[in-house]
């Protein structure tokens, strides 16, 4: 049986640069059940991580993933 991917985008502002890309990668990254990450920069802006999973994830553990990787926010779209 296959399973089923999900994708979704959050917006995250405070992204200024590649490592900070690569940081907020790690970290949601490291989540259970994330199959990869992937962040359009906008450097001083509100960048869009796009997120596929393995069944839902869960947006507070994805909020607190962002807030450890450094001084970034995922915004309430």
């Amino acid at each position: 049986m296959k399973e089923t991917l999900m994708k979704k985008t959050y917006t995250v502002t405070g992204m200024t640069c590649g490592h900070c890309a690569g940081a907020v990668t790690e970290e949601i990254s490291a989540l259970e059940g994330v199959e990869s990450v992937e962040v359009d920069l906008v450097a001083g802006g509100a960048s869009s991580v796009h997120v596929t999973s393995a069944g839902t994830l869960d947006d507070a553990a994805v909020a607190a993933a962002v807030d450890e990787a450094g001084n970034y926010q995922v915004v309430e779209s």
